[in-house]
């Protein structure tokens, strides 16, 4: 295959609807078609990525049916929270308490730091070139065409497989205050409210997103300065010591292979953090905004994520939280954080929290539902995904791809109906399985992307860590997910399901290409007639 440098005309008749407002008319664009030698047919065009950088880099104002730079670096950095705080920790943490007892603490650390790291070769592309699509982009771009068709399916069935997670955590929230109501029932009121939430503007999205986020921002730091206060003046009870985190079996009352077994599970939490790249389109001052959100965000998910989990675990031992947990049902009956403030006798502080966690959930499902329609975006305007959703209404809005992620999330309200007890761990393992995709494509694309930036002496603005070494610390933590998702009996077939998954992809990628073809040569005899 050889690279083809060619130059056309962009009038705005030649383009799509999204781009061709990115090349003012008669602008001569520069582009690579990739042809064949075997037969020199075009097989993919280049254009589209410099038409879009156009536009993001000259500042120009979007119309109507253009995506709307209606979002602020705190919009971004509490959609990146959003993201990131919610059943993973509120309510998946439970089912790693089992697992590694106090030593949970240090499993959140690492796997917060390899998220960091992500999500760092995530910026730097994303600096570089501010579009929709996220990494599918970068993957198609730098990597091929499988790549970013597989990239973009793939992360759109993860935040799918979140909402529906998020949906079903709504279910046992709404349960604690409701028992008589059906987990079912709960999710399906809810995923009303969210899609009629993500059908407005950006703006009103963002500033959903912003409170939702404030609340259980809030409420961590209130809940660690509470804990804090009886920890301190003696006022939790005889039970409540820092010595907790050691004293009833030690650090690692399961060994370290219990907390090696925990991994997959902590993994889920961190999840919705790679949701920040997908603002880069509708960011105000993307280049500014983005490396500032991703560096603060780690701090406060450092500080969330292992500042909560150290008062949790000091103000009642752990095993005593566990058995009250299972005594409710199993592990995933409640929040942990909820339990351990009805434990102490501060049924006010217990609903307050389960308040929180309600609208922890909500966000995560909010910024879910956000994504899978950007992405669903990018992936229409590069030709894998139908072209009908890339229709944007007048506001801004990519309606169809909305109700198109919608449709297939609404399986959650059947899951819950039919298995309420199994729905969220068996979700929770398929997000781990298509996670670990997303965040080895995201490493490899960054890998890919920084040989095209060496080779064409470009320096990045926003440098990831420690390229091309940290790639491969990622690389290799995600092999090492995937070995321990092996070793745990129940979400092992997620592990089974992920060449099906990549196999299922590649067909329907053949299959895409054929008919494009098709459509190439019966456009190509319709002109010569």
């Amino acid at each position: 295959m050889r690279r083809v440098l060619t130059v056309t005309s962009c009038a705005p008749a030649q383009t799509s609807r999204l781009s061709a407002l990115f090349t003012p008319p008669r602008h001569k664009r520069v582009g690579f078609d990739f042809v064949t030698d075997k037969n020199k047919q075009v097989t993919h065009d280049r254009c589209k990525y410099a038409e879009r950088e156009t536009l993001f880099m000259s500042g120009q104002t979007s119309q109507s049916g253009e995506l709307k730079r209606g979002l602020k670096n705190r919009h971004i950095q509490l959609i990146a929270l959003g993201g990131a705080i919610g059943t993973g920790l509120f309510l998946g943490s439970a089912g790693v308490l089992k697992s590694a007892g106090p030593s949970m603490i240090l499993g959140y650390a690492i796997c917060g730091f390899i998220a960091f790291m992500i999500m760092r070769q995530l910026g730097e592309m994303i600096v570089e070139e501010p579009v929709a699509g996220s990494f599918s982009h970068f993957a198609h771009k730098y990597w091929g065409g499988f790549a970013g068709f597989l990239s973009g399916w793939n992360c759109w069935i993860l935040y799918i497989l979140v909402g529906m997670s998020e949906l079903t955590a709504v279910g046992k929230y709404i349960h604690y205050w409701a028992p008589d109501i059906p987990t079912w029932v709960s999710a399906a009121g809810f995923f009303v409210l969210i899609n009629l939430i993500n059908l407005a503007n950006v703006k009103v999205f963002g500033e959903a997103e912003f409170w939702f986020a404030i609340i259980k921002v809030v409420a961590i730091v209130g809940m660690i300065a509470l804990g804090s206060y009886l920890l301190v003046s003696g006022n939790g009870g005889p039970q409540a010591a820092v010595s907790n985190l050691w004293s009833h079996g030690g650090f690692f009352p399961n060994g370290v292979s219990g907390l090696v077994m925990a991994m997959a599970i902590i993994m889920f939490s961190f999840g919705g953090l790679e949701m920040l790249g997908f603002t880069a389109a509708e960011a105000d001052k993307p280049k500014t905004v983005i490396p500032k959100a991703i560096n603060q965000v780690i701090y406060r998910i450092l500080i969330f994520y292992i500042g909560a989990l150290v008062i949790l675990l000091s103000l009642t031992p752990w095993d005593s939280l566990l058995a009250t947990l299972n005594a409710s049902g199993d592990s995933y009956s409640g929040s942990p954080f909820v339990q351990v403030f009805s434990m102490l006798g501060s049924n006010t502080a217990a609903h307050i929290l389960n308040f929180v966690v309600l609208t922890a959930a909500l966000s995560v499902y909010n910024s879910g539902t956000y994504c899978n329609s950007r992405m669903l975006l990018g992936m229409a305007e590069q030709g894998d995904a139908p072209k009908a959703l890339s229709k944007i209404d007048k506001r801004g809005v990519p309606v169809r791809s909305i109700l198109a992620s919608a449709a297939v999330t609404l399986i959650a309200v059947l899951l819950n109906y039919l298995i309420p007890q199994n729905a969220l761990e068996l979700l929770m393992s398929l997000v781990v399985a298509t996670l670990v995709i997303n965040w080895a494509m995201i490493s490899f694309s960054h890998f890919k992307f920084r040989q095209h930036m060496n080779k064409t002496k470009q320096t990045p603005l926003f440098k990831a860590l420690w390229y091309p070494y940290g790639n491969y610390v990622c690389l290799a933590f995600v092999v090492f997910i995937l070995g321990v998702m092996l070793l745990i009996p129940g979400i092992q077939i997620s592990v089974y399901a992920i060449p099906v998954w990549v196999v299922f992809m590649w067909v329907c990628y053949g299959i895409k290409n054929k008919r494009s073809a098709q459509h190439a040569l019966h456009a190509a005899g319709s002109s010569a007639k």
